[in-house]
């Protein structure tokens, strides 16, 4: 048995570096992104990253659809290390090699002092194993981040973490998952 979750990508936040957990605010481009995203859509309930690029948005919708919204802070991104808030040219002008092994391979070669590649896949994983139980049935709306979705997409579509850097994650789009809901005994 599985549970649909459509997982949305918060919009654009005019940062253009590896945000990863620093807490950003939408811009707003990227406020007009994720409400036309989610015109004449329909879901049971919201649950959202706590990070307020996420999060913000998701009380919004909340409060306009009567939807309940729970808040999960394991759905916040990756936590890059020291790459975090580096514009990406600068990373590849100074670490070009190390950026490359990242992307060719993440779970092997993470950024300097960055979130365990594990850590990471074991919080997504059990945030959305807790959804899937807790709303069984229900059409469920997941706002998390490019990173998370790519993660969440290649375990799904059982796929190599090194996909990772070619699954397009445009700001606001929508990523329609079949998560399997775990059978307690």
């Amino acid at each position: 048995m599985s549970t649909c979750i459509e997982l949305l990508r918060h919009g654009d936040t005019a940062q253009r570096s590896y945000r990863g957990q620093l807490d950003d605010a939408l811009s707003e481009l990227g406020w007009s992104q994720l409400r036309a995203a989610v015109q004449g859509r329909m879901w049971d309930c919201i649950v959202s990253s706590s990070l307020q690029r996420c999060a913000a948005f998701a009380h919004e919708l909340s409060q306009a659809r009567g939807l309940p919204l729970r808040i999960d802070a394991r759905l916040a991104e990756y936590h890059f290390g020291t790459w975090q808030g580096m514009p990406i040219e600068r990373i590849a002008e100074e670490q070009g090699d190390a950026l490359a092994r990242f992307w060719a391979d993440p779970v092997k070669y993470p950024p300097p002092g960055a979130e365990t590649f594990e850590a990471f896949r074991e919080r997504l994983c059990a945030a959305l194993d807790d959804i899937a139980m807790q709303t069984a049935g229900q059409r469920v709306l997941v706002i998390t981040h490019g990173g998370a979705i790519r993660l969440l997409r290649c375990r799904v579509e059982q796929r190599s973490y090194g996909d990772m850097a070619s699954i397009e994650v445009p700001h606001a789009s929508l990523h329609p998952v079949s998560w399997p809901v775990a059978v307690t005994a």
